[in-house]
């Protein structure tokens, strides 16, 4: 099938997009996460809404640039910004120092010595968030490269494979102040936005298709017809970063 036209076709893009994809097989790594699950009702999880629940749109719009992104009505992006030779030289020396500080982290028993712990070890997400809450705390006050707030492993048949970390910074910080930590031109910070809780009242509405970070219900009217609880933004702002990649844009991919 030919799309002559396809640039001006949003139909005949997507048909392009879609056979690209397919014929690209192991040469386009597009990064999903599996959902890291729901909180359970009425306990102290349903309350936390922070990087405990970090989570994203399974079955999202991959955009085919660099920064390959996760759309979708629970996914705030920060735009980026344009390229300057500083900032480049900024984000290589970011992951520079983040290289080095994860390289006894391969080892994920260090690790946990060091106070990184899994979250939902029970669970099968494709990253396990090994969280650090010493970092976290740091994290709001400042920026630390060599001090990851999570470091990202796969699960393996005897243990986990590091694979990057996560660095996260307080939701009320503005783009400038998130540029000023690691560069808007390289990378983008995100967020999960407008989610709404299930009532904790009911645990039969949990498992309905509307509540939660992949749910259908994206308004606070909506969520408060259903009996949710509406979290405008739920946590701080995150990127990931892998830094043993061998490209900028695998590097600052999501």
């Amino acid at each position: 099938m030919s799309c002559p036209a396809f640039r001006k076709s949003p139909r005949c893009l997507r048909l392009f997009l879609g056979c690209f994809l397919v014929f690209s097989g192991n040469q386009v790594s597009l990064m999903y996460e599996v959902q890291a699950g729901e909180p359970t009702v009425g306990g102290p999880a349903a309350q936390n809404t922070d990087m405990d629940h970090h989570e994203h749109m399974e079955g999202a719009v991959e955009s085919m640039i660099p920064h390959q992104q996760h759309m979708g009505p629970h996914m705030k992006w920060i735009p980026l910004r344009p390229a300057n030779a500083d900032d480049v030289q900024r984000a290589e020396q970011i992951v520079h120092t983040l290289r080095e500080a994860l390289a006894k982290y391969k080892d994920y028993r260090v690790a946990m010595d060091e106070g990184f712990a899994p979250l939902h070890p029970e669970r099968k997400p494709r990253h396990y968030h090994f969280v650090n809450k010493q970092h976290r705390f740091v994290a709001r006050l400042r920026f630390e490269p060599a001090e990851p707030s999570a470091l990202l492993y796969k699960k393996t048949e005897d243990g986990y494979e590091l694979e990057g970390a996560m660095y996260t910074a307080p939701k009320g910080m503005g783009e400038d102040q998130l540029n000023e930590r690691v560069p808007l031109s390289v990378a983008q910070w995100h967020a999960h936005i407008n989610v709404c809780l299930p009532p904790e009242s009911s645990v039969r509405r949990l498992g309905r298709r509307q509540f939660g970070f992949k749910g259908t219900i994206a308004t606070e009217a909506e969520c408060q017809n259903a009996g949710g609880r509406f979290v405008p933004q739920a946590g701080g702002w995150m990127i990931h970063v892998y830094p043993f990649k061998s490209t900028p844009a695998e590097i600052w991919t999501h």
